[in-house]
Parts: structure tokens; sequence; C-alpha cells
């Protein structure tokens, strides 16, 4: 058995986890929109092309993910999605795209104890992130 994260964005999930696909090498294998429900009844409030769920492989792992429209909509909080780069400039790379016009940034890359490079922040789309790359301090 293994975790799986879900993510729930203010309307536009399609444009956040298409450029999460794009930008960390991932492949989406499914969306299913509201529109594609066959019982009117059964749609979450809001229009037809709010994603009701979505999945984003990377790796061996799946993101999965879907509008919470409206009221259903809380803010992520008390995780983040972390994700450990393969070397610097791939961290590097990646933080200047998933950070570009962060919603925060609670650590700006630096070396820490444990990693060679390491950073927080939320992303304009409101999920929380970290990277890690421990580079010649990884345990082993």
């Amino acid at each position: 058995m293994e975790p799986t994260i879900y993510l729930n964005f203010n309307g536009n999930c399609l444009e956040a986890m298409t450029f999460y696909a794009e930008t960390l090498g991932g492949e989406i294998s499914g969306v299913f929109r509201n529109g594609d429900t066959p019982n009117p009844q059964d749609r979450m409030p809001g229009g037809d092309d709010l994603v009701m769920n979505m999945n984003l492989r990377l790796g061996s792992a799946n993101v999965m993910a879907s509008d919470a429209p409206g009221d259903w909509y809380t803010k992520p909080a008390g995780f983040s999605v972390s994700i450990a780069p393969s070397s610097r400039a791939e961290f590097d790379r990646i933080f200047d795209a998933l950070s570009k016009d962060a919603q925060s940034v609670m650590m700006a890359p630096a070396e820490t104890f444990w990693a060679e490079r390491f950073a927080m922040f939320t992303d304009r789309f409101g999920t929380p992130w970290m990277l890690n790359y421990a580079g010649s301090k990884m345990q082993g």
C-alpha cells in the first residue's frame, strides 16, 4: 500500500496539474470534468469545465487532484508536497519554475545540515512544496 497525494484547487486544477506535469516530467493519465458526469444531479456546483478528478503520474507515484468549487475549497494546510531533485541544476530549475509568482517563500534555497539545497514555498496555485537535494550529504 502506498499513499497518494490528493490536491484540491479553487477552479484552476487543470492548469496547475498540467503545469506540474510539464515542470516535473510527469504524465497526465486521466481527466474527468464536471460535464462528463452522465447525471446532472451528480455534478459539483459550478461549470462543466471544473475537474472532478484527474491523475498525474510522476515516476512510480500518482498525484491526484480536483477542483473544489466555492465553499468546498479550503486553503491547503499542515502538509507539503516534498520532492528530491536528482541534481543541483535540476533543483534550481524546478525551484525557479514552481516558485514563480509564489504566494509565499518560507525558506529560500539554502544549504542545511542534511542537504546541499533545501527550500520551502507555496506556489501560485496554493500548493505547499519542499524541495530537497541532499547531494554529498546523502545518508547511506
